[in-house]
């Protein structure tokens, strides 16, 4: 499967992290990647940051999505959830995206969804990346149908490999992925800060507590990836008789963080897979505004 040239439709902040990441791989030296890389905006204001942002690696494509999907071989389509189908609709696009492979990061519509929105095109699956893949250090989802071609899926896990690491799921499981690793960035970024904050109310200037922080972080990540002990073993490694560290997990252990975290993602997941169908409804008939997290 040649993929020439791909196209974001709809390039938000994930779609710009995905369009980073792989600039920076093949800056890289990393070969077999796209040669052609376009990205689709309604906005001029987004147009002209994305020019800015990518001077001539990127075609910036405005106000005309059939333009730039007829000349891809793969789609990303990176557009919010709530106008995803009534976009795939449109009859111009209809007729480009017959063919074609399409890549929906769009949280909550399902391969379904997308097959029976565009029952022309040659393939649909299903991927949630999150926004560390703009440094190469981001975790995607990759979910297709069983009459998904293994050869065809080979090139678009190696894109998405890129970018950091990739697993292959079913699609039963992508809402609770969204809220765990594709929100899960945002959700680190409160636990860094409300660290940092104390290291400032003990008198560490503001950014020396940030940096220790994201590195303690970001250290305690790649232990649990790079030696495959599970966290609490770690944390139990570092838990010594009447210690500091006990000390403070109790204090957490008081603020019920592990069910609230927990509870974290449920939520999450539960606005994840309302999102394909137009978001939430309130006690008071409102629709609740997703996020534009892709």
């Amino acid at each position: 499967m040649s993929l020439n040239t791909l196209c974001v439709l709809g390039c938000g902040t994930m779609g710009k992290a995905i369009l980073s990441g792989l600039l920076q791989a093949r800056e890289e030296g990393v070969s077999d990647l796209p040669g052609t890389l376009v990205a689709c905006v309604k906005q001029v204001s987004s147009a002209e940051k994305l020019q800015d942002t990518f001077q001539d690696n990127v075609q910036v494509i405005l106000q005309d999505n059939a333009s730039g999907v007829q000349k891809a071989d793969l789609v990303i389509l990176g557009c919010k959830p709530q106008v995803a189908l009534d976009l795939l609709a449109d009859p111009k696009m209809q007729q480009v995206l017959t063919g074609k492979t399409i890549i929906s990061i769009c949280a909550g519509i399902t391969i379904e969804q997308l097959q029976e929105a565009v029952p022309r095109s040659n393939h649909c699956i299903r991927a949630m990346p999150n926004t560390p893949c703009q440094i190469r250090c981001g975790m995607t989802i990759i979910s297709h149908p069983h009459t998904f071609p293994p050869e065809a899926l080979a090139p678009i896990i190696k894109i998405f490999s890129t970018l950091g690491r990739c697993r292959v799921l079913e699609d039963r499981h992508l809402n609770v992925i969204t809220a765990l690793s594709g929100s899960g960035p945002a959700f680190a970024c409160v636990i860094m800060e409300a660290l940092a904050d104390g290291g400032v109310m003990m008198g560490l200037p503001r950014d020396v507590a940030v940096e220790v922080a994201a590195q303690a972080l970001k250290g305690a990540s790649s232990m649990v990836l790079e030696t495959g002990a599970h966290p609490a073993a770690l944390k139990d490694a570092v838990t010594t008789p009447a210690g500091c560290t006990i000390a403070g997990l109790l204090t957490m252990e008081d603020g019920k963080i592990r069910s609230t975290l927990a509870r974290t993602i449920q939520e999450a997941s539960r606005v994840a897979g309302s999102l394909g169908n137009g978001g939430l409804t309130g006690n008071k008939g409102l629709t609740t505004p997703a996020s534009d997290d892709n």
